[in-house]
């Protein structure tokens, strides 16, 4: 007799992404969707990687991380965000931030566990939420500013919950926390037994002078706080899928015990790599927010030819757009519309919300080449109001 099958996810199928990527795929359209670089990594990334399996590191690297790497992550945190961080007891390195965000949460949330998501969220949250046999409580964002609300999360605060999880700078929207706003994120859960997960993946990317506000620079926060980032974003490789938890020592000590069996270790000679570039290159870090502010400048004034409304991008690589006076259309409809008669592949906005609201709105990603935001734009730009 064959056993009967039930999903434990019973609302999960392939990620819009995907879905957006592979329609790009068959209609040979500009993929301006799915958030990755179509240019190099740094050259002296690729060299070490290429040295380090030439000098044999291609065994199991330590489950917890290259001590190299721990220790430059170490010293890069407190080069930016004044925070001392111990690199044998506060620092893992994971197979990209995804694996990153799921070791938290399972170390951390039990069965009938509450967690806070700001809505709209990027869509790893709730699934690794829901494999916990807890609750994603969603608390939606303003509009159109997307801000915190920070009272509505107070309010949301039960003795079920168990983590938040904050993403800045946002995906999808591009909003940014303040230092305000890390003052208010304090002030909600200081009298709580709520812990913090904060998704900075895209923290070198904040524009207009403004600083990545990272839960490292509040002490009180960073004291019960999972930090992760991501080397892929950083350094243009989301393929190599490395990234990092920076947790105090207790909250660490059961990341770890969840990573271990989750993937043990991650990839050595990428390892090494990034060991070398942090050490020999910090100016890649530093520089990251004037590249990557050039190209959404340059993006968005030529996005001015098209008859989409730009909306303001203080962070991250993500461009969102008002296509209202194209068609009075859903986002999604509309995506598929654009692909196959456009020639250009964005990514809805709805599949990031609980409750979509009413809006029309798509996610463009400017992380690419010149020749493609042109090629994409040049496309754009014969949509008729």
């Amino acid at each position: 007799m064959t056993p009967s099958l039930e999903t434990k996810l019973p609302r999960v199928g392939t990620t819009i992404f995907s879905v957006m990527s592979q329609l790009a795929l068959e209609h040979n359209a500009v993929n301006l969707g799915q958030g990755f670089p179509d240019f190099a990594p740094p050259a002296r990334l690729t060299q070490a990687l290429t040295r380090a399996m030439a000098d044999g590191h291609n065994q199991y690297p330590p489950g917890i991380g290259l001590p190299a790497l721990r220790e430059q992550i170490a010293h890069k945190t407190e080069r930016l965000y004044g925070r001392a961080t111990d690199a044998a007891t506060e620092v893992t390195v994971t197979s990209g931030a995804t694996e990153a965000i799921f070791a938290a949460i399972a170390a951390v949330v039990r069965a009938g566990d509450e967690v806070l998501v700001l809505d709209p969220a990027y869509d790893c949250y709730e699934p690794a939420i829901d494999l916990q046999n807890a609750t994603a409580v969603r608390v939606p964002l303003t509009l159109p500013d997307f801000a915190v609300d920070w009272q509505r999360v107070r309010d949301a605060i039960t003795a079920r919950t168990r983590l938040i999880i904050v993403n800045s700078p946002h995906n999808p929207t591009g909003a940014v926390f303040s230092a305000a706003d890390l003052d208010a994120l304090a002030d909600a859960l200081r009298d709580t037994s709520v812990w913090v997960l904060a998704d900075e993946v895209y923290e070198h990317m904040v524009f207009d002078g403004a600083a990545h506000q990272s839960v490292a620079r509040h002490a009180e926060l960073a004291e019960r706080s999972f930090i992760v980032s991501s080397f892929g974003k950083t350094y243009h490789c989301t393929g190599w899928k490395v990234g990092y938890c920076i947790a105090p020592p207790a909250l660490t000590a059961e990341f770890r015990k969840v990573h271990q069996y989750l993937t043990f270790a991650t990839f050595g000679p990428a390892q090494w790599a990034f060991a070398d570039m942090l050490a020999a290159e910090p100016e890649h870090y530093l520089q990251l927010p004037a590249f990557y502010q050039h190209k959404r400048d340059a993006f968005r004034a030529m996005l001015a030819e098209t008859p989409l409304t730009r909306l303001d991008v203080p962070g991250g690589y993500f461009q969102l757009v008002d296509y209202s006076a194209v068609r009075d259309v859903d986002d999604v409809t509309f995506c598929q519309w654009l692909v196959r008669e456009a020639g250009v592949a964005a990514v809805p906005l709805s599949p990031f919300f609980e409750t979509p609201p009413d809006t029309r709105l798509l996610r463009l990603c400017f992380a690419k080449n010149d020749a493609t935001l042109t090629a994409g734009v040049e496309r754009l730009a014969q949509l008729r109001a």
